[in-house]
């Protein structure tokens, strides 16, 4: 953990691609190492799972009447990101209320985490669709700029039509 960096920026700056998984077109992080990830940069952090009161008692997901979704939020360093996740089947479309399981509002809650650490930075390029975290990105950036470009020959032209020396391969 660096003095000089934010919570945000040192987690956004860990590359999480080799424990991130390919999965019906999408990309997920397993819960257990993004949590520990984040337990490892700061051991005070927190998690909530947030429940509703029933009338058979308190339940960890929430619904309105047709599906159900999950709340959960992690809390580093006093700041609290929060995350609601619909609980999904293994298409990724919402399950009716009338079917949810105890094992797919598990399920919903270990993704919704994994979300919340992602609001704090950890993987969150996933998200955004890119391939490396920002700062990995920024240095490949410089490392391609400094490279020599190669150099084109003129164009050759006669009576205004360009002229190729080769015939391309197709």
């Amino acid at each position: 953990m660096s003095e000089s960096k934010s919570v945000f920026a040192v987690l956004n700056d860990i590359n999480v691609n080799e424990k991130a998984e390919k999965k019906n077109g999408l990309t997920y992080l397993s819960w257990a190492w993004a949590w520990g990830e984040v337990k490892k940069h700061y051991p005070g952090a927190t998690f909530t799972i947030y429940e509703r009161e029933t009338s058979t008692g308190p339940v960890n997901y929430f619904t309105d009447g047709r599906t159900c979704w999950v709340k959960t939020g992690i809390t580093i360093e006093g700041l609290e990101h929060i995350e609601q996740l619909p609980v999904m089947d293994f298409r990724n479309n919402s399950i009716p209320l009338a079917q949810i399981t105890s094992t797919a509002v598990n399920k919903a809650i270990q993704r919704s985490l994994t979300k919340a650490a992602a609001r704090h930075g950890l993987g969150l390029y996933i998200y955004a669709g890119e391939d490396l975290p920002e700062s990995e990105a920024e240095a490949v950036k410089r490392e391609e700029a400094k490279r020599p470009k190669p150099k084109t020959e003129p164009k050759k032209e006669i009576g205004g039509v360009e002229v190729i020396d080769k015939i391309p391969d197709f």
